[in-house]
């Protein structure tokens, strides 16, 4: 517990007033920005793209976790790498080739992610774990804040740890491979996500709704320590 991380999402944000959510999201100790990149195909969404990560990596000091949506990554790999990209997660259901997408990933010494949707298998990761910094669990269908968490996503986080675990002994690795959780993450969920697993918790609508982001935190962790 005391490594858990927290991602801000600044999908639902006030985009008028991004600034302020962002000075009082760093303030209140938050550990990464997660940025959604949705391109209107994979999800029935827009969101933001390059020329937006890179003004923001500009006024903001927080570790850039990219979340690409999108219907063929590898097109806009370079686009993303170069905008400040910390860390750059993809969809399995979108990557014919992950190896290689992944690799090109490694390659420019940026952290790789793999987002499976609440209904794809984990099998797909077994060839992948050693390019792999991140999986992302979704625990909504992807494209709009704001959803209810999917209760049967407990069960895959706890399936996706123990894949890790079993990873991380036989290989004898010590580098850590985080598991994310995106969706319906709040004060009544967060608790289920971190005992089945997940280590970095992506919070967006309900950290940008609370009166303190601070206070709300606080309030999380403590709720999280008392199970």
């Amino acid at each position: 517990m005391d490594n858990l991380k927290i991602s801000f999402s600044i999908l639902n944000c006030d985009f008028f007033n991004l600034s302020k959510s962002l000075n009082q999201a760093q303030q209140a100790g938050v550990d990464m920005l997660h940025l959604d990149v949705m391109d209107g195909h994979f999800v029935p969404n827009l969101s933001i793209g390059p020329y937006v990560i890179r003004s923001l990596k500009e006024k903001c000091s927080l570790f850039f976790d990219v979340h690409l949506m999108v219907d063929n990554p590898d097109c806009l790999l370079d686009s993303f790498i170069e905008s400040g990209a910390d860390l750059i997660t993809v969809h399995a259901e979108v990557c014919p080739h992950l190896q290689h997408t992944l690799a090109r990933i490694n390659k420019a010494g940026i952290k790789a992610g793999v987002a499976l949707n609440p209904s794809t298998p984990i099998y797909c990761l077994e060839h992948v774990m050693d390019q792999l910094d991140l999986i992302l669990v979704m625990t909504v269908n992807p494209g709009f804040g704001g959803q209810q968490f999917i209760p049967a996503m407990e069960d895959k986080i706890a399936k996706v740890s123990g894949l890790v675990e079993n990873y991380q002994l036989q290989q004898d690795k010590k580098k850590r491979i985080e598991i994310q959780v995106d969706g319906g993450i709040g004060l009544d969920t967060a608790s289920r996500a971190v005992y089945a697993g997940a280590t970095v918790l992506v919070m967006g609508t309900s950290l940008c709704n609370a009166p303190d982001m601070a206070v709300y935190l606080k309030q999380l962790r403590e709720n999280i320590k008392s199970g």
